[in-house]
């Protein structure tokens, strides 16, 4: 061996690590794990060691000086004091493609559906997506989405990032079914975070069925993962579905819903000891919903990304924290009444509520007119039907009234629809035109 070839294997051995750095682990505080004698960075991804000799993964979520707080991202069993924290030597990265489509992930991209391995020929990111204010464009062609009341009352454009706002029980998965059959889009990215394990099968049985699968990317995260595992799931509906926007296919993004995100957010700030604001909820909970809705809607590209978020408004209030942030930063709020789902009406769609911010930019002036003429008869006849057993009301008194109550049964049909109807924006349009200019 000559010299120069000496001097090279002792530079290779330099860089060969003799001793794994490894920390402790100190305290388990519900799902925060503490550990020291380690440096790890925010966000960094490690390795705890269980009794078992299983590794499980998490990631680091804080520090208080030497304490590293971590997240593990299933629910931490079979630790013991003074375990061993490796960190993750090179986080793994993750690829997408076609191959995406038709199947079922988690919030770390691992398949669920027993249908081989993912893969793909581009690098999955790993934050959510930034787009430059200035460079989106704009939202200028109307989404047909299926739904009666929506296309003709609510019309969504494409781009647009629109809130489903209820209680509970109230039809909000039903109608993002029948949103998801029947609109028209190259890929549908599905998120069912925080909801029913039942739901993802019925989900996929029942309002994608085959022919939807097959363009259709569903992860999720259901009720039982632990907190870490919702928000990444969440997050992870974004990045695929900017990747199939910035491809320059129209992509159809249905989160279920954005309030168990903010939840996962609040069990998470909770436990690092962040201060409780309104309703329970951390001030860092409403930073993440701006950041996260932002990450939606259009790009530069020639694609398109709809978002369409349902959110949970607890006790039926409409006022509710979440409810009120996420309307703040969307495009436009459906809102669904208990009143009309107990009265049998489904859709169970309040029109005078709920009001889509682009319909203006998608819609001729005539559809305007005519959507616009329906909701003032349709308040009109809301304020005179309590009056109505009680004599209050006296017919040809009131023109407007009379019209009112006369297109009233009209108005309830044509809100009305059921679940396995198609309604077609084109018919939408004439029918409501028709009905507006009625009586």
């Amino acid at each position: 061996m000559s010299d120069l070839d000496f001097e090279q294997a002792l530079r290779s051995i330099e860089h060969i690590n003799l001793a794994r750095v490894a920390g402790r682990l100190v305290r388990v505080n519900g799902i925060l794990l503490e550990c020291v004698g380690c440096r790890l960075a925010v966000g960094q991804m490690c390795q705890v060691e269980s009794t078992d000799s299983e590794m499980m993964d998490a990631q680091v979520v804080g520090f208080d000086r030497d304490v590293t707080y971590l997240m593990p991202f299933k629910h931490p069993s079979g630790l013991i004091a003074g375990a061993r924290v490796f960190p993750a030597e090179k986080q793994e990265s993750v690829m997408i493609g076609d191959r995406w489509l038709g199947r079922v992930v988690n919030g770390l991209g691992e398949p669920l559906d027993d249908k081989g391995k993912l893969g793909g020929d581009t690098l999955l990111a790993q934050l959510l997506p930034q787009v430059h204010p200035l460079t989106r464009q704009p939202v200028d062609e109307p989404l047909d989405v299926g739904v009666r009341a929506i296309n003709g009352l609510l019309t969504i454009g494409k781009g647009q990032r629109v809130g489903l706002m209820a209680g509970s029980g109230v039809g909000k998965s039903v109608l993002l079914g029948m949103i998801t059959r029947y609109t028209q889009a190259d890929v549908v990215v599905v998120g069912l975070i925080g909801e029913r394990g039942r739901e993802v099968k019925e989900f996929i049985d029942n309002a994608l069925q085959a022919e939807g699968l097959a363009k259709s990317v569903i992860v999720a995260a259901p009720a039982d993962e632990s907190p870490l595992m919702r928000i990444k799931a969440t997050e992870l509906c974004h990045t695929i579905a900017s990747y199939y926007r910035d491809k320059g296919k129209d992509v159809l993004l249905l989160v279920d819903s954005l309030t168990r995100y903010a939840m996962a957010q609040r069990e998470i700030a909770l436990s690092l000891g962040e201060p409780p604001a309104t309703k329970g909820y951390p001030p860092s909970a409403f930073g993440m919903i701006p950041r996260l809705c932002e990450s939606a809607g259009n790009s530069s590209g020639s694609g398109t990304m709809t978002a369409i978020y349902t959110v949970l408004a607890e006790g039926d209030d409409q006022q509710d924290p979440i409810v009120d942030c996420a309307r703040a930063v969307l495009d436009g709020h459906i809102v669904l009444s208990r009143h009309l789902a107990e009265a049998g009406h489904y859709p169970a769609i309040d029109i005078g509520q709920s009001i889509s911010r682009c319909m203006s930019q998608v819609t001729t002036r005539e559809h305007q007119r005519a959507a616009r003429a329906l909701k003032q008869l349709y308040a009109e006849y809301q304020s005179i039907k309590p009056l109505i057993p009680l004599g209050g009301y006296v017919a040809g008194a009131d023109a407007t009234a009379d019209r009112a109550v006369n297109l009233a049964p009209a108005i309830t049909q044509f809100l009305q629809q059921e679940v396995h109807d198609v309604a077609l924006m084109d018919k939408t349009v004439n029918d409501l035109s028709l009905l507006a200019q009625a009586g």
